[in-house]
């Protein structure tokens, strides 16, 4: 990974205001076109972990920007107005401020939060002001397996509440069948439903099979109109991987060369170390190229990732690795 060049705890990039991806006609062609080469996709992943190394304020530069592309996430079943709002007063003050005092990072924040519809509001309510947008799951997350036109209306309902931006998740079926009509429908369908709100496009990778399937829903979902494509729940057995996220980025670049419009891309699940987030980082960079390292084009779909950066900063400071309860998330 190379290091910033202005300054080395410069964490954000000029940003520039994107053209939002407007999808296109549904192409059979194109879509029969895709295929991917599993073992060579496996191969290059394998390898990007001892590809990029950075140290010092340079590590510390690049731990600070990827906490600036965090979703911070809690969807639990327990959750309860108490523990969002110390999750989004997290967000507001990610690592302590001695810290970022002493990293000259102050006023650092979170890409977002990211709740169940029923936290919307409270959610709202305790980021008033701050800037940071307030995402929630859709159209009955995690399975996608309700009643269709209730899955409309949870989009409808959440963004009447204030969510800024719409995680859905896609019938996997569609997938599996090869029914990329149905996909392309019912993801334009909840595109539409979102209106000038964002809407990503959860794909459940772990549940679709093959990397050909994760290529081609990747793709359809973009002819759809969706602002980002992600990988994962959280909630399935096998969250994000290199391997899985090698083949959505590439599909991304694909999209982008041949229409013009940039797609956002959310690694989430399972995805808890520093060091993880750095691989991520420099993939990305690679793959993709620095405007991709914007919060309106990737974030990291985590919570316990934050802990482990500000700890990581934290020794970057003094030497010393503090215990983990002295970074709770909420």
């Amino acid at each position: 990974m190379h290091a910033p060049t202005s300054t080395p705890l410069a964490h954000q990039l000029p940003q520039t205001i994107e053209p939002r991806n407007p999808g296109c006609e549904l192409d059979m062609n194109w879509v029969r076109s895709v295929q991917v080469n599993t073992s060579a996709i496996e191969r290059r992943a394998n390898t990007l972990p001892g590809r990029r190394s950075v140290k010092k304020e340079y590590q510390a530069a690049w731990l600070c920007k990827a906490i600036s592309l965090i979703d911070l996430t809690t969807l639990s079943g327990d959750d309860t107005s108490g523990r969002v709002e110390r999750l989004c007063a997290k967000a507001r003050h990610p690592v302590r401020a001695d810290l970022l005092k002493a990293l000259d990072m102050e006023g650092l924040t979170t890409g977002a939060i990211c709740v169940y519809h029923d936290m919307i509001t409270t959610s709202v309510k305790a980021l008033n002001g701050s800037g940071i947008p307030v995402a929630a799951v859709s159209t009955g997350f995690p399975a996608g397996l309700s009643p269709f036109h209730l899955r409309v209306q949870e989009i409808h309902e959440s963004v009447a509440a204030g969510a800024a931006e719409i995680d859905i998740v896609i019938s996997r079926r569609h997938v599996l069948q090869g029914n990329w009509q149905a996909l392309y429908d019912e993801m334009r369908t909840f595109r539409e439903a979102c209106g000038a709100t964002h809407v990503k496009a959860i794909l459940a990778t772990g549940e679709l099979g093959t990397l050909r399937n994760v290529a081609r829903a990747s793709l359809i979902c973009m002819m759809a109109g969706a602002d980002f494509i992600k990988t994962s729940t959280g909630k399935e057995s096998v969250n994000a991987t290199l391997p899985v996220t090698l083949t959505m980025i590439r599909a991304i670049r694909d999209y982008y060369d041949r229409t013009g419009y940039r797609v956002g891309y959310k690694p989430a699940g399972g995805i808890s170390k520093a060091k993880d987030a750095l691989v991520y980082l420099s993939m990305i960079k690679d793959e993709l190229g620095n405007r991709w390292l914007q919060p309106d084009l990737f974030r990291f779909g985590a919570s316990s990732l934050l802990g482990d950066i500000e700890r990581q900063l934290e020794h970057h400071l003094t030497g010393q690795y503090s215990v983990n309860y002295r970074h709770a998330i909420g």
